[in-house]
């Protein structure tokens, strides 16, 4: 591949990165400061523990989409050999998994299944 594309493509990686580590810092500080606001209206405790831990696990959920997009990008154009490809592989593994579960924590239920 071309060093103007091996270029093109590490600073896709950087800045995709980077808005996904600023999606997860802003929409934890939201969530926070929701929290505080909620206590300050005096919203019940269980309420508010519930609210900010959906707010919090979205923006971590969105913030590893991009991770993922990030990584696919760098493994694809940067760094094409079986090496980066097998180590794509594990890191999607793991970031599947943790979106699973975090979907199960939020929610309750798999993806698949519907609402009742």
């Amino acid at each position: 591949m071309s060093e103007s594309v091996k270029r093109i493509g590490e600073w896709c990686t950087v800045i995709i990165e980077a808005v996904g580590v600023g999606l997860i810092a802003v929409l934890a500080f939201y969530a926070l400061a929701f929290a505080i606001f909620q206590l300050y209206r005096r919203v019940e405790t269980e309420r508010i523990f519930r609210d900010t831990r959906q707010r919090l696990g979205r923006g971590i959920l969105l913030g590893l989409e991009f991770f993922v997009a990030a990584d696919v990008i760098h493994s694809v154009v940067v760094e094409v050999n079986f090496e980066t490809v097998g180590v794509l592989a594990i890191i999607m593994l793991i970031r599947t998994f943790l979106s699973f579960s975090l979907e199960v924590e939020l929610n309750g239920r798999w993806p698949w299944q519907h609402r009742e």
